[in-house]
Protein backbone atom coordinates (compact mmCIF):
# COMPACT_ATOMS: atom_id res chain seq x y z
CA UNK A 1 0.00 0.00 0.00
CA UNK A 2 1.43 3.40 -0.99
CA UNK A 3 0.51 6.76 0.53
CA UNK A 4 1.83 10.29 0.29
CA UNK A 5 2.93 12.44 3.21
CA UNK A 6 4.23 15.98 3.61
CA UNK A 7 7.74 16.37 5.02
CA UNK A 8 9.35 19.56 6.25
CA UNK A 9 12.16 20.59 8.54
CA UNK A 10 11.38 22.36 11.80
CA UNK A 11 13.69 24.12 14.23
CA UNK A 12 14.18 22.76 17.73
CA UNK A 13 12.48 25.42 19.83
CA UNK A 14 14.24 24.39 23.05
CA UNK A 15 17.64 25.02 21.47
CA UNK A 16 16.66 28.52 20.32
CA UNK A 17 15.14 29.37 23.71
CA UNK A 18 18.23 28.05 25.54
CA UNK A 19 20.56 30.02 23.29
CA UNK A 20 18.44 33.13 23.83
CA UNK A 21 18.68 32.70 27.60
CA UNK A 22 22.46 32.22 27.37
CA UNK A 23 22.75 35.30 25.16
CA UNK A 24 20.71 37.35 27.68
CA UNK A 25 22.97 36.17 30.49
CA UNK A 26 26.09 36.98 28.50
CA UNK A 27 24.70 40.44 27.71
CA UNK A 28 24.06 41.05 31.40
CA UNK A 29 27.65 40.03 32.19
CA UNK A 30 29.09 42.31 29.52
CA UNK A 31 26.95 45.27 30.61
CA UNK A 32 27.92 44.74 34.25
CA UNK A 33 31.63 45.07 33.62
CA UNK A 34 31.49 47.46 30.65
CA UNK A 35 29.90 50.19 32.76
CA UNK A 36 31.69 49.45 36.05
CA UNK A 37 28.84 47.49 37.66
CA UNK A 38 29.67 48.17 41.29
CA UNK A 39 29.29 51.55 42.91
CA UNK A 40 31.28 53.16 45.70
CA UNK A 41 28.67 55.75 46.57
CA UNK A 42 25.14 55.33 47.83
CA UNK A 43 22.20 55.27 45.45
CA UNK A 44 20.16 58.48 45.60
CA UNK A 45 16.89 56.53 45.44
CA UNK A 46 17.54 53.76 47.97
CA UNK A 47 20.61 54.81 49.94
CA UNK A 48 22.30 51.44 49.23
CA UNK A 49 25.71 50.65 47.75
CA UNK A 50 25.38 48.01 45.02
CA UNK A 51 28.10 45.40 44.39
CA UNK A 52 28.93 44.12 40.88
CA UNK A 53 27.21 40.83 41.75
CA UNK A 54 23.98 42.62 42.61
CA UNK A 55 24.11 44.70 39.43
CA UNK A 56 24.70 41.52 37.41
CA UNK A 57 21.71 39.90 39.11
CA UNK A 58 19.45 42.86 38.32
CA UNK A 59 20.55 42.91 34.69
CA UNK A 60 20.13 39.14 34.42
CA UNK A 61 16.55 39.44 35.70
CA UNK A 62 15.77 41.47 32.61
CA UNK A 63 18.29 40.04 30.13
CA UNK A 64 17.39 36.36 30.41
CA UNK A 65 13.61 36.74 29.80
CA UNK A 66 14.26 39.13 26.92
CA UNK A 67 16.76 36.64 25.45
CA UNK A 68 14.24 33.82 25.82
CA UNK A 69 11.60 35.89 24.03
CA UNK A 70 13.98 36.82 21.20
CA UNK A 71 15.08 33.18 20.79
CA UNK A 72 11.46 32.04 20.66
CA UNK A 73 10.56 34.70 18.10
CA UNK A 74 13.51 33.70 15.90
CA UNK A 75 12.45 30.04 16.12
CA UNK A 76 8.85 30.90 15.13
CA UNK A 77 10.01 33.01 12.18
CA UNK A 78 12.36 30.25 11.05
CA UNK A 79 9.54 27.72 11.39
CA UNK A 80 7.30 29.84 9.16
CA UNK A 81 10.03 30.20 6.54
CA UNK A 82 10.76 26.47 6.53
CA UNK A 83 7.03 25.64 6.31
CA UNK A 84 7.06 26.99 2.76
CA UNK A 85 9.56 24.33 1.77
CA UNK A 86 7.21 21.43 2.35
CA UNK A 87 7.59 18.50 -0.03
CA UNK A 88 5.57 15.39 -0.59
CA UNK A 89 7.06 11.93 -0.37
CA UNK A 90 5.68 8.50 -1.11
CA UNK A 91 5.47 6.04 1.74
CA UNK A 92 5.11 2.30 1.32
CA UNK A 93 3.72 0.20 4.14
CA UNK A 94 5.06 -3.30 4.59
CA UNK A 95 3.51 -5.91 6.81
CA UNK A 96 5.90 -8.58 7.97
CA UNK A 97 4.58 -11.62 9.70
CA UNK A 98 6.84 -13.79 11.74
CA UNK A 99 6.27 -17.40 12.54
CA UNK A 100 6.51 -18.30 16.20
Amino acid sequence: MTETARVRRTPKFAVFIGLGAALGLLTALILTFAFDGGTTEQSAATGVVYTPTQVFGFLALFGVPIGIAVGGIVAVILDRVLAKRTREVRIEHEHIRTQD
